[in-house]
């Protein structure tokens, strides 16, 4: 049977080509909202981290009606770091629409979802978003996608996919670079036209591959998926199993059961196959298993997620100011909650170490670890973290490394300094072409050669760099890349930071913190140029006597301290050094707290 009242889409791109403002449109003009209606910008980006950094974390799905069509649409993250939620939410879907900056072009993440898209079979819609930029290249761009299909293997049939030409913030899209469109309609005809309607059978016996969970405080862990074969009903007897996973396949009973439309959810009674539904009742039920008929169990496989290429050590607070912010502060709280984590991110691992007070994370990268570490901070988890390091493998005796492919958009002045940090950092020039008055570069470089890069880079561009990169393949150790050059400037005793103190220790080195800010002995409280390590005492206050020399009682001005994010922290920090995490502080520490035991250690001592 085809199912021609619905076709299921995902929107996939780069990080900030316009998806998500895309996604609004296509609501508004699908009639999703009353013409009176105020709604807010990127209202998919429902998540309060999504909307301050102003990027899509998790994927979503929505939906919107034309002509008699619904349209399951899912939006999904940009950043490399979060693909994984990219590449199981492929299985959902007939289609994809492929979104490219009209003036960036394609991109890494570009480059990596579409290879997945590939890889499943899926028709393709070209979308050339933000025809309205006044640097915008239109026909170079389309050329360039062209080329990247080329270079993946995609299909004659995908090679001969419908470009359209979009501006998602003014919700229009037209099939010509030259013609200026008035309305979405096009888009929503490519759809029906171009991605096929499901071919399911609505009479075998049901099959549902749950693709994601959500959670909810009344009704539990939430199953979402696409139905492939039969159809599922309210209060049916369902057998839950895994093709990956040799457990024992377990009985359920269907509770609820809704379908997504446009921003709410509609319950229903039924759902045949082809249709994307939600489904909860399932205690344990978790992405990758089906949902099948009681009657005759078959499992369905699940796509393989890539593995995480960075970890770090998660571990209890154990500083001097321990306890004193956090609603949860140990290892058995910390424990639960990461597990609980993993039921809904597939790309994350978490492993015991001997310690069990510490947790070894590993995820895709930086940024998908900092994220984590936010999300469990604003949920009032009080707990510390290490440097992130590179997950090594061996092959064959021989140890290999996660290697990124990196782009960056430079400004043409800073183009020498560019490529002078990356040769340090073993990366090895694969491509460079000029775009307007910039270049573009792009580089295989090991993936702990970028660990605190990103900041320097913002330094040599003076601000006007892009850079991004995606997991590319393991290659064989490049061999020693040299840390950071600067060294830290450690609070020498207990107590609180005062103007005079701030104000002789910002002579040696740039601040973290200002006057009033409490600090303990082995706090990190600022960065010397020097490489070397510094003992400072911020606590220091000026002497009272009666004593008075000419120029002694001028104010004191203080430069005002730089105060680290928790990425500029992790992109900080040295391996003999952890980040304290509470829900009000982020605080930078020594893993060695006392001054007399680390220069011990230093000289070889016990």
């Amino acid at each position: 049977m085809v199912r021609n009242d619905l076709r299921n889409i995902a929107i996939i791109a780069h990080v900030d080509h316009g998806k998500t403002t895309l996604v609004d449109q296509m609501l508004k003009q699908g009639g999703a909202f009353r013409k009176n209606q105020v709604v807010e910008e990127r209202v998919m980006d429902s998540n309060d981290l999504e909307r301050e950094r102003g990027i899509t974390i998790l994927a979503k799905n929505t939906s919107v009606h034309y002509k008699d069509t619904k349209i399951n649409i899912v939006d999904t993250p940009g950043h490399a770091d979060f693909s994984g939620e990219v590449e199981r939410i492929l299985k959902m879907v007939d289609g994809v629409i492929l979104l490219v900056d009209a003036f960036e072009g394609p991109m890494p993440q570009t480059r990596f979802v579409l290879e997945k898209a590939l890889e499943f079979g899926h028709k393709i819609i070209i979308v050339i978003n933000k025809i309205d930029r006044p640097d915008a290249r239109l026909s170079d761009v389309g050329d360039e996608v062209l080329e990247l299909l080329l270079t993946l293997d995609a299909s004659d049939e995908q090679l001969d996919s419908p470009i359209l030409y979009c501006s998602g913030r003014d919700g229009t899209a037209s099939l010509s670079p030259n013609l200026p469109g008035e309305d979405l309609t096009p888009l929503f005809e490519t759809i029906l036209n171009h991605i096929p309607a499901p071919h399911v059978d609505t009479e075998g016996d049901l099959q549902m591959l749950v693709s994601s969970i959500d959670y909810n405080d009344y009704v539990g862990r939430i199953a979402i998926g696409r139905v492939e074969r039969g159809t599922i009903h309210l209060g049916q007897e369902v057998t839950v199993c895994n093709y990956n996973k040799h457990s024992d396949p377990y009985k359920a009973k269907i509770a609820s059961m809704y379908t997504i439309d446009s921003l709410g959810h509609t319950p229903v009674e039924d759902i045949s196959a082809g249709d994307i539904v939600c489904v909860s009742g399932i205690e344990n039920v978790t992405i990758g298993d089906t949902l099948c008929a009681t009657e005759n169990p078959k499992p369905l496989p699940f796509v393989k997620i890539s593995e995480p290429t960075v970890e770090m050590y998660f571990s209890v607070n154990d500083s001097p100011f321990a306890g004193r912010e956090g609603k949860y502060v140990t290892s058995r709280q910390l424990r639960e909650r990461l597990h609980r984590e993993l039921l809904k991110d597939v790309s994350l691992r978490v492993h015991e170490t001997e310690n069990t007070d510490t947790f070894r994370v590993a995820g895709r990268g930086e940024m998908h670890l900092s994220i984590l570490i936010e999300t469990l901070r604003r949920e009032g988890y009080e707990f510390q973290v290490g440097a992130p390091r590179a997950l090594y493998k061996v092959i064959d005796g021989k140890r290999y490394e996660p290697i990124e492919r990196m782009v960056a958009d430079v400004p043409a002045d800073a183009l020498g300094s560019v490529m002078e940090k990356m040769g340090a950092r073993k990366g090895e020039l694969q491509h460079m072409a000029p775009q307007g008055d910039r270049m573009r570069v792009e580089f295989l470089v090991p993936a702990r050669g970028l660990f605190g890069y990103k900041n320097e880079f913002l330094t040599d561009t003076k601000g006007e760099g892009i850079l991004s990169s995606v997991f590319y393949d393991y290659q064989p150790y490049k061999g020693e890349i040299s840390k950071r050059s600067t060294g830290s400037l450690i609070a020498f005793e207990t107590g609180t930071a005062v103007a005079y103190g701030l104000f002789n220790a910002q002579e040696r080195g740039q601040l973290f913190i200002g006057a009033g800010t409490e600090v303990y002995e082995g706090m990190i409280v600022g960065v010397s140029p020097k490489n070397e390590d510094m003992a400072v005492n911020v606590c220091k206050k000026k002497q009272l006597t009666n004593m008075r020399a000419s120029g002694s009682d001028d104010a004191l001005r203080l430069v005002p301290p730089r105060i680290m994010s928790i990425e500029e922290a992790m992109e900080f920090i040295g391996e003999d050094e952890l980040i304290e995490i509470t829900p009000k502080s982020v605080r930078m520490r020594k893993a060695i707290l006392s001054n007399t035991e680390r220069m011990k250690k230093a000289k070889g001592g016990k």
